[in-house]
């Protein structure tokens, strides 16, 4: 088999996503640590138009952007398990929430670097997104696949797991059980896939690095 690297640094999101693709699929890779301070002439070469991670090299081969690398490991491992639906239509809709999730999702990152008037009004968008998903995203379905886990579940797990950690260190509370008892009991059984579980952040210790990062941005705002 071709090699296979992944170029990234952690704990990013979309980096995540990654891992747990491939990991999902059984698909043995080398990880490339990048610094993102100081990136190297490789990553540059790989990823010249946006010179960001994740980069995936197949056979020498680069592939970017988080969820154009997973619908590429699909198509390349198709083997067991399947992370899209067979059916043309459920595909359809897979494909549906996963623009919805990279086009939405952005509220999230942005909260993260947002104070005074910015920050509510970013906390207005991500509200809006994970209302959107609880009543129109999954229903009463385990994942939004179904009974297992999918491209769509890797694209919301990267949202909504930081998401947990980006509120403690903006100092506010979105995701409540309350609010969202569906997208509650998804990130749950989320959390509870063998490989999801061996492959999470520790969330206090992203949660150390994420304070620090906001303080360094709120100061040279």
């Amino acid at each position: 088999m071709a090699e296979v690297k992944l170029h990234g640094a952690l704990p990013s999101p979309f980096v995540y996503r990654v891992i747990w693709a491939l990991k999902l699929k059984g698909v043995p890779y080398e990880f490339v640590s990048e610094d993102l301070s100081n990136k190297s002439a490789l990553l540059l070469k790989y990823n010249p138009v946006h010179k960001k991670i994740p980069v995936l090299v197949h056979g020498g081969k680069p592939v970017c952007e988080s969820m154009v690398i997973l619908e590429y490991i699909e198509e390349t491992w198709p083997q067991n398990p399947s992370l899209m639906p067979n059916n043309p239509y459920d595909r359809a809709q897979a494909r549906f929430w996963i623009k919805f999730a990279e086009d939405k999702g952005v509220a999230v990152w942005k909260m993260f670097r947002s104070t005074g008037q910015e920050l509510q009004n970013t906390m207005k968008e991500a509200l809006e997104m994970l209302q959107t998903v609880e009543e129109h995203g999954l229903g009463e379905k385990k994942f939004f696949n179904g009974d297992n886990i999918g491209l769509v579940d890797l694209a919301f797990g990267s949202i909504v797991y930081w998401l947990q950690v980006i509120e403690d260190a903006v100092g506010v509370k979105l995701f409540e059980s309350h609010k969202f008892p569906r997208l509650h009991a998804w990130l749950e059984n989320f959390k509870q896939v063998p490989i999801i579980e061996e492959n999470l952040p520790n969330q206090d210790e992203m949660l150390v690095v994420f304070k620090r990062r906001r303080e360094q941005l709120v100061a040279s705002a």
